[in-house]
């Protein structure tokens, strides 16, 4: 869930900084599909390549070593990093959170971080931990960040595309039809670059089921991996200890984070499930399950 709502504000973000400089710049020379596209995979990638040091920054992700207290948990992660195939040791890190969660990031397999909470390793084994981590470095293996930057990036394009092209309608129907001075009927280039930077980030909420469609799918690839990774029964152990967790918050009726509630184990609501980054726990669990008989 971390990963990928970095990732998504990161990348608003810097759609907007960019359509605040095109407009300021202005580029109406070339066509403006091309245009959205190469600034539309701009945007996606810069946000890529800012993954980590986001991650650092707003999750205050402290780095750990081999020679720390915490050396195990770096001894895994490259263990199993190495079984990935992998070249490059990822970046090992911990952040201050009650949830129990644990998430990778980076621009590329040979520059990773895993991250993960100090929830998480107050409340699982070393064998359910196993299991998470197997999870996380499948993601690097797999290289799903760098799949989500390329699908951000088409989306980017339609989402500047579609914006700019609804504030050139909404500007035309704003124009004064009784007054036949084309300067004075000429829509206020503030109100048009506040329009589409307006529209660009509703479009780009409506766009984010699409991604979220995209991490879910890849949520099911993840718990593969790391089942052949850490082995099928940590992978299970991991599952079950959040799901454990999860049922234990409900009975006791404790406030859940949305984070933690993205992996809910009831089936959520067609409306819910769109914007969901993680399939319910059970589906996942059911799914490990039937991919090992």
């Amino acid at each position: 869930m971390n990963r990928i709502g970095l990732f998504v504000s990161v990348n608003i973000l810097v759609m907007v900084s960019i359509s605040l400089i095109t407009s300021l710049l202005g580029f109406s020379s070339a066509p403006l599909i091309l245009v959205c596209l190469v600034w539309g995979m701009g945007g996606s990638l810069v946000s890529l390549l800012l993954s980590k040091k986001m991650a650092k920054w707003f999750m205050g992700v402290q780095l750990i070593s081999l020679e720390g207290p915490h050396k195990n948990l770096v001894e895994m992660t490259h263990r199993l990093s190495r079984r990935a195939g992998l070249t490059e040791m990822p970046e090992v890190g911990i952040y201050q959170s009650d949830i129990i969660n644990a998430f990778a990031t980076g621009p590329s397999r040979n520059n990773s971080l895993v991250a993960i909470s100090t929830g998480l390793i107050r409340s699982m084994s070393e064998i359910e931990i196993e299991g998470v981590l197997g999870h996380e470095v499948s993601h690097i293996a797999n290289g799903d960040m760098v799949t989500l930057a390329l699908i951000q990036g088409v989306v980017n394009a339609f989402v500047m595309f579609l914006a700019r092209v609804l504030a050139f309608v909404i500007g035309q129907s704003m124009r004064d039809s009784g007054n036949n001075d084309e300067r004075e009927n000429r829509p206020n280039q503030f109100i048009q670059t506040l329009l589409i930077i307006v529209l660009e980030i509703f479009l780009g909420i409506l766009a984010s089921p699409i991604i979220a469609w995209f991490s879910r799918h890849r949520e099911f690839h993840a718990d593969r991996g790391g089942a052949d990774l850490a082995g099928k029964e940590k992978m299970l152990a991991a599952l079950n200890a959040l799901k454990r967790t999860y049922e234990q918050m409900e009975m006791n009726r404790e406030e859940i984070n949305p984070s933690f509630r993205s992996m809910q184990i009831s089936s959520k609501a067609a409306y819910i499930k769109l914007f969901s980054t993680h399939p319910p726990l059970e589906e996942r669990i059911r799914a490990l399950q039937g991919s090992w008989k």
